[in-house]
């Protein structure tokens, strides 16, 4: 069944919720939401590539998307994953550089595009835009190089339970219970999202399933017990 389309305030009320927009105020909103257009990705469909111009940011409405980079030898590591609410290809608002990542559907994905060329324009219209949106984006790229720092010492165990957790995070924002969490995702892309070995990876999850904290399945988890999987994070 196609999902209706979204009115202006639904635009509005979802850009209000995305971080990078958050200083924005109504009317600025409402300019944004004018140039944003609706479009929807099938599962495993590429919204751009590594390597593209860079033209045009999403907002996800509904569904889920992943970054990924390819290495050498054909290796590939994913990067973050985007569900509602969270925006990607963001710094095509700025500037036209090349793709650093390509970005594909995991689920059937809504979004809000948005073109660089039209976000520049209201910046040059509305210099409160320009200044709200380079505030919010250095507060998000502190955010980063803190959550980085803070990586680099952690444990491979300590890495794996922080992305789980901030998955479960991710679905209860969604909607998903307080306990007994599912969460899509695979020993593989864990490891990927945490830096770490698929082999590595695995051998901690069967710590936390031992201990009643997950259970496994295929291409899926449960985690049982968000509080003491956070018990993990150090």
């Amino acid at each position: 069944m196609t999902a209706p389309m979204p009115t202006a305030q639904d635009t509005v009320s979802l850009l209000e919720a995305v971080p990078a927009f958050r200083e924005l105020g109504r009317a600025e909103l409402e300019a944004v939401a004018a140039v944003a257009m609706p479009r929807r990705f099938e599962p495993g469909e590429v919204v751009f590539l590594e390597g593209d111009d860079s033209d045009t940011c999403y907002v996800v409405r509904r569904g889920h998307a992943r970054a990924l980079r390819e290495h050498a030898g054909g290796r590939q590591i994913t990067l973050a994953t985007f569900g509602p609410g969270d925006i990607f290809g963001e710094l095509a608002m700025f500037d036209v550089e090349r793709r650093s990542a390509t970005v594909e559907a995991l689920d059937d994905v809504e979004t809000l595009a948005i073109l660089g060329s039209d976000m520049r324009r209201l910046m040059h219209e509305h210099a409160a835009i320009a200044v709200k949106l380079a505030v919010s984006l250095v507060r998000r790229l502190r955010a980063a190089n803190e959550r980085l720092a803070s990586q680099s010492f952690q444990t491979v165990q300590s890495r794996v339970a922080a992305v789980l957790a901030q998955l479960v995070e991710q679905a209860q924002a969604e909607g998903a219970p307080d306990r007994d969490v599912p969460i899509t995702a695979t020993q593989a892309d864990l490891a990927k999202l945490a830096g770490s070995s698929r082999e590595s990876a695995s051998r901690f999850l069967a710590v936390l399933e031992r201990a009643g904290v997950i259970s496994q399945g295929r291409g899926r988890l449960v985690v049982h017990d968000p509080p003491a999987l956070r018990g993990y994070v150090y």
